[in-house]
């Protein structure tokens, strides 16, 4: 009992620091963002999203390399790409009351985020098609090796040519720094790089702690390492993502607020999940596990769309909504794991 104390104070204090990290790495990815003169809507989607993403990152290459448990912190991408969608935007929402977005961020951005979703389901798809692993009736299961792994990166890689388009009109536009309200002067980027390494750097550490206590709790409640990958290191793993993008809600950006949220979950799935792979050199892909988790991924990014398209805007209820589906999710994963429902894990 006491060791179990001891992993949930270790829980508690890891996510504090991530969240500190988090507060850490907002501050200095927003001075960065304005001394390169980059688009408001390309540092949410860019620079925020892929640094406060860092701790997904950090779970899937730490949960890989040095524990063995690849599905761990892909369990850990997918629960904080929900938790992003859903929880973020509500609690954002239920802040500023009504939060504007654009046209651009609705038709670009979250159809990309839809793309990246299927990429990844493809790539699982490809896995389980092509190397196919001996496995229970109850399982499907393939190996996913460096090759296909590569196929989400290459459509990453494309996301971030379409946002250097944007970045390189958006430059053309600016005849003088005074424009943008920013003098260059008063930035000390050296600085501010010094503090986004040292952010990530109580991030990792951190996130190694979640992990480590992650797989404890599955060990000690006989309980799948997913289950609490999916909820526990996930939401401790998006407190950067929701401290970034509550702030910048609070600041009336909610575009920006918003493009935080998608250019994290895109970096996600395209990046922080093949990543893994590329480390590991092959990682086992249960589909049985991952094809009803990101079948509800698609379903509340397909009502988030519907959302903000609606009104060009997130309204109260609407964030409401949101908040209740993750309520959903939660209490579906306890039934999963107490054996109530079977969708996800098959007994």
């Amino acid at each position: 009992m006491g060791t179990l104390f001891f992993y949930i104070f270790i829980i508690i204090a890891c996510s504090w620091i991530v969240w500190k990290g988090g507060g850490l790495l907002e501050a200095s990815s927003e001075q960065l963002a304005a001394y390169y003169r980059l688009p408001p809507l390309v540092q949410g989607t860019i620079i925020t999203a892929v640094g406060s993403s860092f701790p997904e990152l950090a779970a899937t290459v730490l949960s890989t390399s040095i524990h063995g448990k690849f599905n761990l912190g892909v369990a850990a991408i997918v629960g904080s790409a929900i938790f992003n969608i859903l929880v973020i935007p509500g609690i954002s929402g239920l802040v500023v009351k009504r939060m504007p977005t654009d046209i651009m961020l609705i038709y670009k951005d979250v159809q990309y985020y839809v793309i990246s979703v299927a990429v990844l389901m493809i790539a699982f798809a490809l896995a389980v098609i092509y190397y196919p692993v001996d496995s229970s009736s109850f399982n499907i299961t393939g190996e996913m090796n460096r090759w296909i792994a590569l196929i989400p990166i290459i459509f990453y890689g494309l996301y971030l040519f379409i946002q250097s388009m944007e970045t390189r009109d958006f430059r053309r536009n600016i005849e003088k720094m005074e424009v943008l309200g920013v003098d260059k002067a008063t930035i000390n980027v050296g600085k501010e790089w010094g503090k986004l390494l040292l952010s990530l750097v109580l991030i990792i550490g951190s996130v190694e702690g979640l992990v480590s206590g992650a797989i404890f709790l599955g060990e000690y409640f006989n309980t799948p390492d997913f289950i609490w990958g999916v909820t526990i290191i996930a939401g401790a793993t998006s407190i950067p993502d929701a401290v970034v993008s509550i702030k910048i809600a609070r600041k009336f950006q909610g575009s920006v607020s918003l493009g935080n949220v998608l250019g994290s979950n895109i970096f996600d799935l395209l990046v922080a999940v093949p990543i893994g792979v590329l480390i590991a050199g092959t990682a086992t892909i249960n589909f049985t596990i991952a094809a009803p988790l990101m079948l509800f991924l698609v379903i509340i990014t397909v009502i988030l769309f519907i959302f903000l398209r609606t009104n060009l805007a997130l309204l109260r209820w609407e964030a409401i909504v949101l908040l209740s589906l993750y309520a959903f999710f939660v209490v579906w994963m306890v039934l999963e794991t107490v054996g109530i429902t079977s969708f996800v894990i098959k007994q």
